[in-house]
């Protein structure tokens, strides 16, 4: 009769190991199904989190809003840092951003905030000639550049062509001149025994290699290319200010020194003291102000960071660099 009763105990609890088991699998199932809907969630929101952020950040975006103000305004556009192929202050970019301004119907007037050291006299050379043409083809809207700390060189040949310069007191304007800089390391390689060995097809193949010692006929040359650059930057300045600028009794106008607003305004290099905000309210008379300038997208950001502009600035730090209007 015990042998009877002990083999029914035995199956209940074994019965109840397996429910218990049972119950334990289907939540640790059950615990991965909620995990896995939670990432699923946390990663959608992730990606709309950040397809939100770059279509903000968008040039397209911006240019969107300005578009949608619907009213008279002052379009803007940003000469920010060195004007160079790839910089943010590209001739690309400037230009672009110029002639979506000019061809908005409710812009009013068009200012170019300035605050660059220059750069690229090709670069420069294309917005001064697009800026007048721009100008030529909608006469009714004129350019005023406004300088803000700096504007030098390539970033003053850019301004030169607006209708008129304004500038704070305290701005840094003009440094009209061109330059080409290098190193020599002939006489470190001699004491450190490393020959230099470069093969060309030309006689002059290698004349700005910075290993290989100067020679005479080759310096003489590339100082006339400079000075070639350089009587282009006067011409096309003294081409845009016109009579405003004092050339007569100022040799020193064209020599690449730089000046204070103040200064500048008694030269003839600007042709009044004030701001963006200023020209906007009270020369232009729109005082809604509507930023045109081309935005680089985070990504373009990150891969001049890190990408082939690496190599560019080596090459440029070595040496293999042309003209600047800086």
């Amino acid at each position: 009769m015990s042998d009877e009763w002990k083999e029914p105990a035995a199956d209940k609890t074994e019965e109840k190991s397996w429910k218990l088991l049972e119950k334990a699998v289907l939540a640790g199932v059950q615990e991965q199904r909620r995990a896995r809907r939670w990432g699923i969630f946390f990663k959608l929101l992730t990606f709309i989190y950040l397809f939100v952020a770059l279509v903000m950040l968008s040039p397209a975006f911006d240019l969107q809003k300005s578009a949608a103000r619907g009213q008279e305004h002052t379009a803007l556009v940003e000469v920010r840092g060195m004007i160079a192929d790839e910089e943010a202050a590209s001739a690309d970019n400037i230009v672009t951003s110029l002639r979506a301004a000019f061809e908005d119907p409710k812009t009013k007037g068009v200012v170019l905030r300035i605050n660059s050291p220059g750069g690229s006299p090709v670069q420069s050379g294309y917005v001064y000639d697009e800026i007048r043409r721009l100008r030529e083809a909608h006469k009714g809207i004129k350019v005023y550049a406004v300088i803000a700390d700096l504007g030098a060189s390539g970033a003053y040949y850019i301004a030169s062509a607006a209708d008129e310069i304004y500038a704070d007191k305290a701005s840094l304007v003009g440094s009209i001149g061109v330059t080409a800089a290098s190193f020599g390391f002939v006489d470190a390689m001699g004491k450190l025994g490393v020959e230099r060995r470069v093969y060309t097809s030309g006689e002059h193949k290698a004349f700005l290699d910075p290993f290989q010692p100067q020679k005479q006929e080759e310096t003489e040359f590339w100082q006339n290319v400079l000075d070639t650059t350089h009587q282009q930057f006067i011409e096309s300045v003294k081409k845009g200010r016109g009579d405003r600028l004092k050339v007569d009794g100022h040799p020193e106008l064209f020599s690449g020194l730089v000046w204070s607003g103040e200064q500048a305004l008694e030269l003839g290099l600007v042709d009044k003291l004030g701001n963006t905000s200023f020209v906007a309210r009270e020369v232009i008379g729109a005082k809604e102000i509507v930023d045109y300038t081309v935005q680089e997208s985070p990504f373009d950001r990150f891969s001049k960071k890190f990408g082939a502009s690496v190599a560019e600035r080596l090459a440029l730090w070595m040496g293999f660099q042309g003209p600047s209007l800086r």
